[in-house]
């Protein structure tokens, strides 16, 4: 469990199922590029992100909103890589994140992304923390991008499609990413949004 003032991210379990259902129906005008369950998908999608985790790929969370007590959304860590030894994690990235509607814009997506880089950098020690996400997908790239991460560029036919209509076909993914080294500043940022939230809350 990683905690913060305005979020917690608790391990993903069928016990969020409800309430990410509640999250996951209050407008979705928001996902027309993003991997979220309609309400009667719920228990699948869990399944299916624990059925990752179990692989060793993914660390699912469920985003909880300190405010609430009540599941806003979802994260994970995802695709652990190991270059230079196999005792150490090297590479992780972020991914698999949606908020409810009413979570958006409140701190909640820079808090958890602090809380999760940090223990990436300062508990893991890897080198690097990478996101991606469709690259026509402007709400998304701004908001990565409004984290502190750097854009990398543009992979073309990188991964499935998640947009309503596209099934089974690849999409353009823009890749963004933060390494050690611009841990310390992009930290710094990141907490400065988290106090200005806090401030006006």
């Amino acid at each position: 469990m990683l905690e913060g003032a305005l979020v917690r991210l608790e391990p993903l379990g069928h016990r969020h199922a409800a309430e990410l259902a509640t999250a996951a129906t209050e407008d979705r005008e928001t996902y027309a590029f993003t991997w979220v369950p309609g309400a009667d998908e719920v228990g699948a999608y869990i399944d299916a992100q624990l059925a990752r985790a179990a692989t060793g790929r993914l660390a699912p969370y469920a985003q909880i909103s300190t405010a609430t007590g009540r599941a806003v959304g979802a994260t994970a860590y995802w695709e652990p890589r190991s270059w230079l030894s196999d005792d150490r994690l090297d590479a992780v990235e972020v991914g698999f994140t949606w908020l409810a509607r009413s979570a958006q814009g409140t701190g909640v997506n820079a808090e958890a992304k602090l809380l999760l880089f940090r223990h990436a950098f300062e508990e893991w020690g890897v080198s690097r923390v990478d996101l991606k996400t469709d690259a026509r997908n402007s709400r998304s790239r701004a908001a990565i991008e409004s984290v502190g991460a750097r854009f990398e560029g543009v992979l073309r036919n990188w991964s499935r499609s998640w947009a309503p209509g596209e099934e089974g076909r690849l999409r353009d993914s823009a890749i963004f990413s933060v390494t050690a080294p611009e841990w310390p500043r992009c930290r710094m940022r990141l907490e400065e949004r988290v106090n200005g939230f806090l401030a006006r809350s």
